[in-house]
């Protein structure tokens, strides 16, 4: 396990934590945005007052923000990854690999994937980087 960030993930981690005073554990920087994990306790600081620190460092960067909250619990980090979505998850051990079976309502299931995957392949990248786990299967 163990997060490695790149200079421009770096850049923005320091960025966001000095505008919202939140402490950031990892950052990902995607093509149209950049997904900050804080730190347990700190969605709040994060956010801020009715969105503002969210909306000046949306404007600072210039890309769309996303915020998820770390847990040290994998279940429950993974469902933050999903949140507002309620989903279940389960961790399994398959073939000495761990796997995280996430349950959603049917009617949210497209929702949780992503277009063309894209959510599915967040919660995976960051189930791995935090958790060292190896797949996330929606069932």
């Amino acid at each position: 396990m163990g997060v490695k960030l790149s200079e421009e993930s770096i850049r923005y981690l320091t960025l966001f934590e000095s505008l919202t005073g939140a402490s950031v554990k990892d950052c990902i920087v995607q093509d149209d945005k950049v997904i900050f994990v804080v730190k347990k306790g700190d969605m709040g600081l994060a956010i801020g007052k009715g969105g503002i620190n969210v909306e000046r460092a949306r404007e600072i960067i210039g890309k769309k923000i996303e915020i998820i909250e770390h847990s040290d619990n994998p279940e429950e980090f993974i469902a933050n990854i999903f949140k507002p979505i309620k989903v279940n998850v389960k961790i399994i051990e398959k073939g000495g690999k761990k796997i995280a079976i996430v349950s959603v309502n049917p009617q949210y299931k497209g929702l949780v994937i992503g277009k063309g995957g894209k959510n599915i392949n967040k919660a995976k990248e960051l189930a791995k980087r935090h958790h060292d786990i190896d797949d996330v299967i929606v069932k």
